[in-house]
């Protein structure tokens, strides 16, 4: 069964996540510059002509899908890596994908989201 995590994290930690995502072998993913907010609901700033509010704030969405069985490993990835301890650090969304249909090969399911040196093939070596 094919899963689907969209994270949604903080600009400044999108390396940091990239990067723990390949170490473990995800090599396949999109990002997405997004504004939101969450729990805290903005910002407060101050400058010149004084206080304003900052609603929807910059961050980046990751989406990735995988197998089931890479699943964990993947969250745990950017859990350790997106982490900082303040508010805003972001949040993962995970969804079952019915069907996964790779343009060019026409190959279906998991065998659509294989890719050489991906987190299976390391699993298998």
């Amino acid at each position: 069964m094919l899963k689907k995590i969209e994270a949604i994290i903080r600009e400044d930690k999108v390396n940091d996540v990239r990067e723990a995502l390949n170490e473990i072998g995800i090599v396949g993913m999109n990002m997405f510059e997004v504004r939101g907010h969450g729990r805290q609901g903005g910002i407060q700033l101050v400058g010149r002509a004084g206080t304003y509010q900052v609603n929807m704030l910059p961050k980046i969405q990751i989406n990735i899908v995988l197998n089931k069985r890479n699943l964990d490993a993947a969250i745990e990835a950017i859990l350790k890596s997106a982490y900082t301890g303040e508010t805003g650090d972001g949040i993962i969304f995970v969804t079952p994908v019915e069907d996964v249909i790779r343009v060019r090969t026409r190959e279906r399911g998991p065998e659509a989201m294989m890719y050489p040196g991906d987190i299976d093939e390391k699993k298998n070596q």
